[in-house]
């Protein structure tokens, strides 16, 4: 049974003023839009004291901290610096990197959830293998996507990170909705289907400037970014939130997130 203490809270070199801000941003603004997301699971899979989690790709670790809070022993890797930093000052061990490293690799976990989808191309397979050699016999492994296309309106806003990045290769935060995506990555696994669902996620915020930098913060952009120049990107996404924008000044948008629980045979 793994613990939270397997690995340190090494925050790595500091990053530039930028990045910190952004990761600040996903920290204060984006993550809360998923608590739906991760409570979901966790009521599903009745996530308790009897629960080990590795959390891949935690980003700033709000899902462990709700599985702790459940009495769950929780554990996460996550490659940004500065988001590894905040999980710690929320008292999580958080080590380095996407995939398990050896410290990590010499314990086994009730429950490893990839919350998040590894940008790089094809990293998603390799990151749901790593899942399946750590995971306990009759452990589970939840893997989680965007819902489809139509039934997000957040659809018209991402897609202003292909539109302004203008070449192949761009993210696709939709790339696993289709139906059978996720499962298509336990082929050759040894993990096996147990069930999923559907989960509404609404992305709300207070006013216009919040929702632009909750959602660069989420790394869909950086692409854009960096074609194009953040300040264009920036204005982009205001006038794509139009649409959403309410006579309060708040905005917004209707999502739906789906989840794939895969359980590994005793």
């Amino acid at each position: 049974m793994a613990s939270a203490g397997v690995i340190g809270t090494t925050a790595g070199p500091v990053g530039t003023g930028q990045d910190n801000a952004r990761a600040r941003d996903w920290a204060e603004i984006q993550e809360r839009m998923l608590v739906p997301l991760y409570e979901a699971v966790h009521d599903r899979l009745e996530v308790g004291p009897a629960t080990s989690v590795l959390g891949l790709g935690c980003r700033s670790g709000l899902a462990l901290l709700l599985a702790a809070g459940r009495g769950a022993q929780v554990t996460g890797l996550e490659q940004d610096g500065e988001l590894r930093a905040l999980a710690g000052g929320r008292g999580l061990r958080v080590g380095p990197g996407h995939r398990p490293t050896a410290d990590v690799a010499r314990s086994a976990y009730s429950l490893v959830t990839v919350f998040e989808q590894p940008p790089p191309a094809g990293e998603p397979r390799r990151t749901v293998a790593a899942a399946a050699r750590l995971v306990l016999p009759g452990g589970h492994v939840v893997l989680a996507a965007w819902g489809p296309r139509e039934r997000c309106e957040s659809a018209a806003v991402l897609d202003v990170a292909r539109r302004m990045a203008r070449r192949s290769g761009a993210r696709d935060p939709f790339e696993l909705s289709p139906p059978g995506a996720l499962e298509d990555l336990l082929a050759g696994t040894g993990l096996r289907p147990a069930g999923g669902g559907r989960v509404g996620c609404p992305f709300a915020y207070p006013d216009l400037d919040s929702a632009v930098r909750g959602l660069l913060s989420t790394g869909l952009y950086d692409a854009a970014a960096e074609f194009s120049g953040a300040p264009l990107v920036a204005k982009e996404l205001e006038e794509a939130l139009q649409p959403y924008l309410r006579s309060d000044g708040t905005v917004r948008m209707a999502n739906v997130f789906r989840y794939l629980i895969a359980e590994r045979p005793r």
